[in-house]
């Protein structure tokens, strides 16, 4: 799926995004695969050099089922494993306008965790924008729950898609303001 094809309230992104992180999710070919096709995927390895071996089965695999496939701030390996596009955390959201520069047919998107960062996402020129943590989470990286209707209020207030990110999972009731949910430990590894 190529960025110029996609109108410019994205109704063609995926619903649901799978994050990877090497700790909380070893198994991700495995869960990719017993998956309904159509979803996003952020692949993030945080220099496990193990895990960033899999990226190349994972693009493989999404581009065969028809997934949105992102790489978690690595844009050489985005560009090594011909990816769609590059996630960015809340502290490298700045470097947005440069990267749209430099790779003008990816998606590029950015986490939030607070009102200011999602318009400034808004404004760096984000594709989508992840928000979290809108619910609990036992993610080591989550902070206080912002709360879902706080969190819909917020992403009512930008133009960008919003995803809820954090203790959503497909059976969390989202309002319309949100384009879908991500998440890494709502996924479910059915051969464990």
């Amino acid at each position: 799926m190529t960025r110029s094809s996609a109108p410019a309230l994205c109704p063609h992104l995926p619903r649901a995004w799978l994050f990877t992180d090497p700790w909380r999710l070893p198994n991700p070919v495995g869960i990719l695969a017993q998956q309904a096709p159509g979803l996003g995927v952020v692949f993030r390895h945080f220099g496990q050099a193990d895990y960033k071996a899999l990226a190349p089965h994972m693009r493989t695999l999404a581009l065969a089922r028809g997934d949105l496939f992102l790489v978690g701030a690595d844009t050489r390996l985005a560009q090594n494993v011909s990816a769609d596009g590059v996630h960015l955390p809340e502290r490298l959201a700045h470097t947005l306008p440069r990267l749209r520069k430099r790779y003008p047919g990816w998606w590029l998107s950015t986490s939030a965790h607070s009102l200011s960062a999602l318009y400034q996402a808004q404004q760096w020129g984000a594709d989508f924008v992840f928000l979290s943590s809108v619910l609990s989470s036992d993610s080591p990286s989550a902070g206080r729950a912002i709360g879902l209707t706080r969190a819909c209020t917020w992403a009512r207030r930008v133009s960008v898609p919003v995803y809820a990110l954090g203790g959503v999972d497909a059976h969390t009731p989202l309002p319309s303001a949100f384009a879908g949910y991500a998440g890494i430990s709502c996924w479910k590894d059915e051969g464990t």
